[in-house]
C-alpha cells in the first residue's frame, strides 16, 4: 500500500509514496505523533532531480529491513526543498555547524519539537566512503535517545547557540565609500578564473551566473580587458562543453570535471533562466553571434520541454533515465553510424568529440565541441544535430519535476525579457506575458500575496522572500519590455508586501505571519540563485528611481549598512548584492518616453537593444520621474536623465542612441 505521500502534489514526495517507510509530509501530524510516542524525528530533504537522493532511496528507503528499523524507532518526515526552502535552510545550517558540507539528500535527526541534535547528507547502506551506514546511524541515535538523551539534548543546546550566532548583525561600517568594491570583486573573480577552461578553478565547476553577471556589469563601466577575457573564455567553454546540451539546448547543473566536459546531467529551471539572461546580456554588449545562438537554443529548450500548456515553467529534469545517470544524453560511435550513416557519423564524431573510448561510463561520450568548424561545416552540423536530436527523442526521457515554483519562474521570466530586449523577437515577449498571467492566475493568493508552488491545479505553501523579490524584479523587466503599466503596479505591490511582511528589525526569508520554525532564517547569501536579500535590494533601487519614494531609499540604505561589510569580505556570497551596489553608485540612467504609448516601440527598442546595466525605462505617465516630460510636436519623445537632470529631448532613434552612449561613457 502507498504511504501518506501519495496524497501530495510534489513529484519528489510522490517518488517516495511506494516506499515501505511510514513517511509523513512536513506538518503537525508528524510532530504530534512523535510527542505522543516519545520518538525522535528523522527528517529527509531532497528534490526530484537529485541523483544522490535517488541513490539513497534505492539503497535504504526501498529496503524493507531498513524501513522497518526506521518505522520502529523514528517518526519519518520527507520534505521537498523546492516547496519548503525555509525548512531546508534552517536544517542545512545544522550540517554546516557540524563542519560538514551541506547538500542533498539532507538527513537530520531531531526532537519531537523540531530541535536538531545530529545531521548529515548521504549515508550509504554499509560503512563506506568514510561514512557510517544509514542503519548504523539510526540504530545508534535511537539507542542514545532511549539511554543517553541528555547527551543529545546537549547537542540541541549547541545548535541553538549556533542559530543565535547566525542572528547577530552581519553589518558594521557598511561599504567603504572610497573603494570601488564591485570592481574589486569583479577583478577578484577574473583573477580566479581558469585561464584555459574558464570558470573558477578546479572541479566540480558550477556556472556561478551572479559572479559572471557582476563581471559583465563592471566591464561595461570600466572596459578592463581582463574582465572581458575571463567572461569570454568561460561563456565559450561552457557553451562548447558537455554541461551544455549540444543537441537540445539548455544547461545541466554543473560539470564534474574542470573542462565542462561531463556534467551532472540534471537540468534546473533556475540555471537556465539565469544563463539565458547572461548570454542575452553578453550578446547585447559584444554582438557575438555565438552568445545569441546559446540564448536562443536555451529558450527553445525551456519553451519546448519545460513549459506547461497554461504558460508556467516546470522545475527540472532528472539526471537519470532507466536507472542510469546520463543515459538519455550520451552516444556511442555505433549509434552515430546507425542514425547518420558512415560519412556524417565520422563528421559528427569529430565535431562532437565522440571516440571509441568515450569520456563517460562504458565508453559512451557526452557530446561537446572540441574543435573549431568552418562556416560550411557549421551548416552541416546543424543538419546533423537535427537528425541526432530526432533519434534521441525516441529514447526514454529523464523524469521531469512538474512543480511550478514562483521564484524559479520569475528567473526564467527575466531570461525571456532579456532575450526579447536583446533581439526584439516577439515570441519571447509573448511567452513572458503568458508566464506572468499564469503566476497571476494560479500562484496569487486571495489577499494579493504569492504561493510558492503549483501542480495539477493545486497551489500550496505561502511564498517566501525569494518568490516576492524575484517576481518583483521580473515584473519590472516585463514593464520595461512592454510599457504595460499593470506590471509596474504589480511590482510595487509586491515590494510593499516585502516591506510589510518580511521586514521586521531586519529582512527575513519568511514572512511575519508564516510558520514558526526552530529558527527564523534571513538567508542573505547567494547560492545557485541570488539571495532574496540582494534581489530585494535591486527591487528597492530600481523602484526608487522610477517612483522617487523616499521609503524605498531608506530601506536601501538600511540594507547597505547591514550587509555592506559582509559583501566586502565575501564577494562570492554577495555578488548579486554588489551588482545592485554598482547600479546605485554609478548613478543609473533614467530614460523616459512621452507620447502615444503604442507608438513608443521604436524608441524603446533603441534602449532595450543596448546593454545598459544601470538604467530604468518608463513611460512618462507611469512614474514620478516622468512629471513634466511631454511629447514634442506631437512626436514620441525620449528624455535621457540622471539624478533627475535631463538632456535635451529627442524624437529620433539615432539621437537617442547617441545620448545613451555618451551618458554611458561619462559614468
Amino acid at each position: 500500500m502507498p504511504n501518506r505521500l501519495i496524497r501530495e502534489t510534489s513529484p519528489y514526495l510522490r517518488q517516495h509514496a511506494e516506499n515501505p517507510v511510514d513517511w509523513y509530509a512536513w506538518g503537525e501530524e508528524a510532530f504530534a505523533r512523535a510527542r505522543q510516542e516519545d520518538k525522535p524525528v528523522h527528517l529527509s530533504i531532497g528534490y526530484a532531480a537529485c541523483h544522490w537522493c535517488h541513490v539513497m532511496a534505492h539503497e535504504s528507503f526501498e529496503d524493507r529491513t531498513v524501513a522497518q528499523v526506521m518505522n520502529e524507532r523514528f517518526v519519518n518526515i520527507k520534505v521537498d526543498r523546492q516547496e519548503r526552502p525555509d525548512v531546508d535552510d534552517v536544517y542545512q545550517k545544522v550540517v554546516q555547524m557540524m563542519g560538514l558540507s551541506g547538500g542533498w539528500p539532507l538527513t537530520i535527526f531531531m526532537t519531537p519539537s523540531g530541535e536538531p541534535f545530529y545531521g548529515g547528507t548521504y549515508f550509504p547502506p554499509r560503512d563506506a566512503y568514510g561514512r557510517p551506514s544509514f542503519v548504523r546511524v539510526i540504530t545508534e541515535l535511537s539507542d542514545a535517545w532511549q539511554h543517553q538523551r541528555e547527551q543529545l539534548l546537549q547537542n540541541v543546546e549547541q545548535f541553538k547557540r549556533g542559530y543565535r550566532s547566525t542572528d547577530e548583525p552581519v553589518g558594521g561600517a557598511g561599504l567603504p565609500v572610497e573603494e570601488d568594491v564591485p570592481a574589486e570583486a569583479a577583478l577578484f573573480f577574473a583573477e580566479n578564473t581558469d585561464p584555459t577552461h574558464g570558470g573558477f578553478r578546479g572541479a566540480p565547476k558550477f556556472p556561478n551566473p551572479s559572479c559572471l553577471d557582476l563581471m559583465l556589469r563592471v566591464y561595461e563601466r570600466t572596459h578592463n580587458p581582463s574582465l572581458l577575457g575571463a567572461l569570454e573564455i568561460t561563456l565559450s567553454r561552457m557553451a562548447r562543453g558537455g554541461i551544455y546540451d549540444q543537441l537540445g539546448g539548455g544547461f545541466a547543473r554543473y560539470s564534474v570535471d574542470e573542462r565542462w566536459s561531463v556534467p551532472h546531467f540534471e537540468k534546473m529551471l533556475y540555471d537556465n533562466g539565469q544563463l539565458t539572461k547572461l548570454y542575452a546580456d553578453a550578446y547585447r554588449l559584444t554582438g557575438k553571434a555565438e552568445w545569441r545562438q546559446i540564448m536562443t537554443e536555451t529558450v527553445g529548450y525551456v519553451l519546448r520541454d519545460m513549459t506547461h500548456p497554461f504558460g508556467g515553467f516546470f522545475s527540472s529534469e532528472d539526471a537519470d533515465s532507466e536507472g542510469h545517470e546520463g543515459k538519455f544524453y550520451v552516444f556511442m560511435p555505433s549509434e552515430l553510424q546507425a542514425v547518420l550513416g558512415e560519412a556524417d557519423a565520422e563528421f559528427a564524431a569529430r565535431a562532437y568529440g565522440v571516440t571509441a573510448s568515450g569520456n563517460f561510463e562504458q565508453g559512451a561520450t557526452v557530446l561537446h565541441r572540441p574543435v573549431e568548424l568552418e562556416a560550411a561545416e557549421l551548416e552541416r552540423l546543424e543538419r546533423v544535430r537535427e537528425r541526432l536530436l530526432a533519434a534521441r527523442n525516441a529514447r526514454i526521457r529523464p523524469g521531469r519535476d512538474e512543480n511550478i515554483l514562483t521564484s524559479w519562474n520569475a528567473l526564467m521570466l527575466q531570461g525571456l525579457c532579456a532575450a526579447y530586449q536583446a533581439t526584439g523577437a516577439e515570441d519571447y515577449l509573448v511567452a513572458a506575458i503568458r508566464n506572468a498571467a499564469f503566476i497571476q492566475t494560479h500562484l496569487t493568493t486571495p489577499d494579493g500575496g504569492l504561493y510558492r508552488a503549483w501542480r495539477d491545479g493545486t497551489a500550496k505553501v505561502r511564498g517566501f522572500l525569494d518568490d516576492y523579490a524575484f517576481l518583483c524584479n521580473a515584473l519590472i523587466d516585463l514593464y520595461e519590455s512592454s510599457l504595460d503599466r499593470s506590471y509596474l503596479d504589480w511590482a510595487k505591490h509586491l515590494l510593499d508586501v516585502i516591506l510589510s511582511r518580511f521586514w521586521d528589525d531586519e529582512l527575513y526569508f519568511t514572512s511575519s505571519d508564516g510558520e514558526r520554525l526552530v529558527h527564523r532564517p534571513r538567508a542573505p547569501h547567494d547560492n545557485a540563485w541570488p539571495s532574496g536579500v540582494s534581489t530585494t535590494l535591486f527591487a528597492l533601487v530600481r523602484l526608487h528611481e522610477l517612483t522617487q519614494e523616499a521609503r524605498y531609499q531608506e530601506h536601501t540604505e538600511s540594507l547597505l549598512r547591514s550587509y555592506g561589510a559582509a559583501a566586502t569580505r565575501n564577494p562570492f556570497g554577495f555578488a548579486h548584492f554588489l551588482a545592485a551596489v554598482d547600479f546605485v553608485r554609478r548613478g543609473p540612467l533614467e530614460i523616459v518616453l512621452a507620447g502615444d504609448r503604442p507608438k513608443t516601440a521604436d524608441l524603446a527598442s533603441v534602449v532595450l537593444r543596448q546593454y545598459l546595466p544601470a538604467r530604468v525605462l518608463a513611460h512618462a505617465e507611469d512614474v514620478a520621474l516622468g512629471k513634466g516630460r511631454t511629447a514634442q510636436n506631437g512626436k514620441v519623445t525620449a528624455y535621457v536623465c540622471r539624478h533627475g537632470t535631463c538632456n535635451l529631448p529627442v524624437t529620433n532613434a539615432d539621437a537617442l542612441l547617441e545620448q545613451c552612449r555618451l551618458q554611458a561613457i561619462r559614468r
